[in-house]
């Protein structure tokens, strides 16, 4: 029987919320023969990263997903498949959850949650929680580093396509995209961060240090400050120079060239939760730009993980990456001898991050867990 599915997603900080859900998405589709349906509030945000998706149109159909603008008049009218996912605590309307509740065969209802490697993270995942008055019951799914969690998402052929990815791919990619192509020496480094973070500084460090360095930045609000920081404007020149730095600022990207992205630089500074684990997949050294919480809860997230990922380390590579994480996070100092202390050691991280993503492959992908644990409730 194929299952119908029914993912909400309500866009938050732009991209991080509809990436993953899309992800999710499509791989339901394409790899478990799912008939799903994607209900997202923000389709021109969706649509700077899924290039083929009209944000006015209330529905469409890309990749195999039907993809509706959520907004009252449209859901009203909507039956509920047999798997509703509500992705990041976003809330379903109380006159769709009646029909869940009065199908023959009552709706599964998954709350998706964030990632995080705390430690409370197992003992969470999957529990129940009865709602109050109608006859259903949500699950919380959690993503997760650790066997006892959902996983993370991982489709099926990435990781062979990643080590496909050779010089002559890279530079077949650079090319399509009008990338500036590698140069000899040169560091190669994307930036996809918060406004929080000191981007100013960071520009700073480049274009006092010695040695060549590419960064490239998406379109947007950090764009916008390292061209005010460097030009004394916000305009939209596609490069920038100071010293040994060339910024190359460029359009949104669909999420597989993203990836590609990732694949192509030596050092990916990312954000949030997508990017986050794609920069892992990609298996080169990263800097992650936690989402900031109220009451300083997001330290709490960082030094889970950086606790798990860094276990496995020498002390020397554990102790230069946890002072740039906590320096680029805004805790602690962000200075020129941290972020040279971290570059020194990229062929170690090298090492280490593959050594990490081959622990990671031990588990199922998130995708396929949830189809396996949504089975086992039907």
């Amino acid at each position: 029987m194929r299952r119908s599915w029914d993912i909400f997603c309500t866009v938050i900080d732009n991209y991080g919320d509809i990436g993953v859900c899309w992800r999710l998405a499509r791989q339901l589709a394409a790899e478990h023969h799912r008939s799903v349906r994607l209900w997202v509030d923000d389709l021109t945000s969706f649509a700077r990263i899924a290039h083929d998706v009209d944000p006015q149109r209330q529905q469409q159909r890309l990749h195999g997903v039907e993809i509706y603008l959520w907004q009252q008049p449209v859901i009203a009218h909507a039956e509920p498949a047999d798997v509703v996912i509500e992705a990041f605590g976003c809330e379903l309307s109380a006159d769709y959850m009646q029909k869940m509740a009065v199908k023959k065969h009552p709706a599964v209802w998954i709350n998706l949650e964030y990632l995080s490697a705390e430690s409370w993270v197992p003992q969470y995942h999957g529990l129940p929680s009865p709602h109050p008055v109608l006859p259903l019951t949500k699950r919380f799914f959690f993503p997760g580093f650790m066997p006892e969690t959902g996983g993370l998402l991982r489709e099926c052929h990435l990781i062979s396509q990643r080590r496909a990815f050779d010089a002559r791919s890279e530079q077949k990619f650079l090319q399509h995209h009008s990338f500036l192509e590698r140069a000899s020496a040169e560091i190669r480094i994307s930036l996809f961060c918060y406004e929080t973070a000191p981007v100013e500084r960071l520009i700073q460090i480049f274009c006092e240090s010695s040695q060549p360095v590419v960064l490239f930045v998406p379109e947007g609000k950090a764009a916008d400050r390292i061209s005010i920081f460097l030009d004394g404007r916000a305009h939209h020149e596609k490069l920038l120079k100071c010293g040994p730095l060339t910024v190359q600022i460029f359009p949104w990207l669909e999420q597989a060239e993203y990836d590609r992205l990732l694949w192509s630089c030596d050092i990916n500074i990312v954000r949030g939760e997508d990017s986050f684990v794609r920069a892992q997949w990609a298996a080169k050294p990263f800097i992650w730009t936690i989402y900031p919480q109220t009451e300083g809860a997001h330290w709490n997230k960082l030094n889970a993980f950086l606790d798990l990922y860094t276990a496995q380390m020498e002390i020397e590579t554990m102790n230069a990456v946890q002072a740039l994480w906590t320096g680029w996070n805004g805790k602690d100092d962000f200075n020129f001898n941290i972020w040279m202390n971290f570059v020194a050691l990229r062929k170690s991280l090298m090492q280490h991050n593959n050594d990490w993503v081959d622990q990671l492959l031990k588990q199922n992908d998130l995708t396929s867990n949830l189809v396996q644990f949504v089975e086992n409730q039907l």
